[in-house]
């Protein structure tokens, strides 16, 4: 009993110090949006919809991967987020702006993501890849400005990618 009284308070301290209360890397943003559940692909912003995925780089067919520049590799993601104007009776249109995204990891380590305009028949994307492990988790944060507006458009979703 009295073991336990005083390991007590060492296994609280130390699950605590593993959440990463005293690690000064992690970086805590108040405003940012909740993130989208774990499944979700879009999200509606009034007059646009902003979509979004993150896929590994070995499901893109070998012209596509080509076209863009992209490594095919099960160790590779790739960013896809397109904005899309709402126009009833319709799918809607795809619209060029001012996207930027982040990732970063379980552990907080920020994963370099560059994202570039691609368009294809019509469509205006927005692509960017980065390296993946086995297993990991990435947390993807997307800014999204459609051209010729001034609401900023953000998201966050996380995926989990294998290598296996």
């Amino acid at each position: 009993m009295r073991l336990r009284k005083h390991l007590f308070p060492i296994m609280m301290a130390a699950a605590l110090g593993a959440c990463g209360g005293g690690n000064s890397d992690v970086t805590t943003i108040d405003s940012a949006p909740p993130a989208a559940p774990a499944d979700a692909s879009s999200k509606d912003f009034g007059d646009y919809v902003l979509h979004f995925n993150a896929l590994s780089t070995d499901q893109l067919t070998p012209e596509v991967a080509k076209q863009y520049g992209i490594v095919r590799s099960k160790n590779r993601a790739m960013l896809n987020v397109s904005i899309v104007r709402k126009i009833e009776g319709t799918p809607g249109q795809s619209v060029p702006g001012s996207v930027s995204a982040s990732a970063r990891n379980l552990t907080g380590q920020i994963k370099n993501l560059t994202v570039r305009e691609a368009q294809s028949g019509g469509a205006v994307y927005y692509i960017g890849d980065l390296p993946v492990a086995n297993g990991e988790t990435l947390f993807f944060n997307v800014d999204a400005t459609p051209m010729n507006e001034s609401s900023r458009f953000s998201v966050q979703f996380s995926r989990q990618f294998y290598a296996d």
